[in-house]
């Protein structure tokens, strides 16, 4: 707890510099930062590389880029983040010409803690609105891979941001619980399981502490009879094995038109048999090992429950040598199965057919998460009726994990709730105050 209170001193100190700096002025250094991050590509992408064990030439042009454009849309934004509005109300004063105004202010110091997929990535998101409205952060990435976020800190201090405006702070989750009952930490935003997220919800909840939650998923990819065959494949292939099928966003109950199905499989399972799994430092690596082998042994152990399942049936994959875990494709014929109900995280897919449009809308809401959706078809028409239906917080139409900084990212039911990513992050790092100008002379009536 002493070094907590430490970083929490010297974050009131950075704030209070940060804080009174125009929204230009922060908008330049954030930019400065996210000009940074891509001179320090490669050596950040190593970094990560090291303790995710995701293929570096995914972790260069997703998990570092993603990282810098973050930085960079919101720098862009710092000039306006804070706009408020204003009114006039002369019915409500004494005078002709009363008004009022909102003001949009920084909450002051804030905390994220944040995942092991996406180490890099991850605390950009929380890191860069934040830091947009004025605020102070401190990070605890998971204890598995801190390096490319204490690497961020070192950057951020470069572009000449004040000292303790961002902090990293390392520990297992009794340092998470610590952020979230520190008195003068104003909001915590958390990246986890939703066992995990509920616990930190719950310790905010006695403080009154505003809270941002990113959960798990268990998303449909839902693809249609009429689909163009390309891209229902490559879309596949992204919502279920990018970052070695772990990502919470992942599309992996994948459910397709009953007259499609053999056509699909037939062009999907050469793809997936396709990918090149090796060292993850290795330039044509698509994919590397699981992170270690707690994350191996939890993957394959569903892959074994579902052998032993007789409504599933692996068409491809499996348990690979050490830690990897081949790209695994399971045909299921209920949706009862426990590969098909649980949160897998890793490189999993598991296969089901439907008749309507109707039954697939109502199967694949059928779950108490609600990250992300997708839908293929050439029908343009019925890709937005069901994106509509889908009871999903992101929702992707003949594509699949694609989240770019202007667009938010966030969840529906048990997946979480507020928003990363976007102006309405910003709603999140915020507080609204509202003041009300007197221009005649005030009357008490009594």
């Amino acid at each position: 707890m002493a070094s907590l209170d430490a970083a929490v001193a010297l974050a009131k100190e950075g704030f209070m510099k940060w804080s009174c700096l125009s929204g230009v002025e922060r908008g330049r250094k954030l930019m400065k930062v996210a000009d940074m991050i891509r001179d320090m590509k490669e050596e950040l992408a190593v970094m990560e590389v090291r303790e995710t064990n995701i293929a570096i030439r995914e972790v260069r042009e997703d998990h570092v880029e993603a990282a810098a454009g973050c930085f960079e849309f919101f720098g862009g934004l710092a000039g306006t983040a804070l706009n408020g509005t204003m009114m006039d109300l002369p019915h409500a004063g004494a005078g002709p010409h009363s008004f009022g105004y909102t003001r949009r202010e920084p909450l002051g110091i804030c905390a994220g803690i944040s995942a092991w997929n996406y180490p890099l990535m991850l605390s950009a998101w929380k890191a860069a609105p934040a830091m947009c409205a004025g605020n102070a952060i401190i990070i605890k990435p998971s204890e598995l891979t801190p390096s490319t976020t204490k690497a961020l800190e070192s950057i951020i201090l470069s572009a000449g941001i004040p000292k303790g405006v961002f902090q990293t702070i390392e520990g297992d989750g009794t340092v998470g619980a610590q952020l979230c009952k520190h008195p003068s930490i104003a909001k915590i935003s958390f990246t986890g399981s939703v066992p995990t997220g509920r616990k930190v919800a719950s310790l905010c909840g006695e403080h009154l502490k505003p809270t941002t939650m990113e959960l798990g998923g268990k998303s449909p990819l839902i693809i249609f009879a009429d689909a163009d065959i390309t891209a229902a494949v490559e879309s596949f292939i992204l919502a279920n094995f990018c970052n070695s099928g772990q990502a919470c966003s992942n599309g992996t109950r994948v459910y397709v038109q009953e007259e499609f199905l053999d056509t699909f499989l037939e062009n999907a399972i050469p793809k997936v048999e396709s990918i090149r799994l090796g060292d993850p430092m290795g330039e044509a690596t698509q994919m590397g090992p699981l992170i270690n082998k707690t994350q191996f042994e939890k993957v394959t152990n569903y892959i074994t429950t579902a052998q032993n399942d007789p409504s599933c049936k692996i068409l491809t994959g499996g348990a690979g040598e050490g830690l990897f875990v081949k790209p695994t494709v399971i045909l299921c014929s209920s949706d009862e199965a426990e590969v098909v109900k649980d949160e897998v995280f890793g490189p999993v897919a598991t296969i089901l057919t439907f008749k309507t449009e109707e039954e697939a809308v109502t199967r694949a809401n059928n779950t108490p998460f609600g990250l992300a959706g997708g839908i293929i078809t050439k029908d343009i028409s019925r890709a937005h009726r069901v994106a509509k239906l889908l009871q999903a917080g992101t929702t992707f139409i003949n594509t699949y994990n694609i989240c770019p900084a202007e667009l938010p990212f966030g969840a529906y039911k048990q997946s979480g709730y507020g928003r990363e990513n976007s102006p309405l992050a910003l709603l999140n790092y915020t507080q609204v105050k509202s003041v009300f100008v007197e221009e005649g002379v005030a009357a008490s009536g009594f």
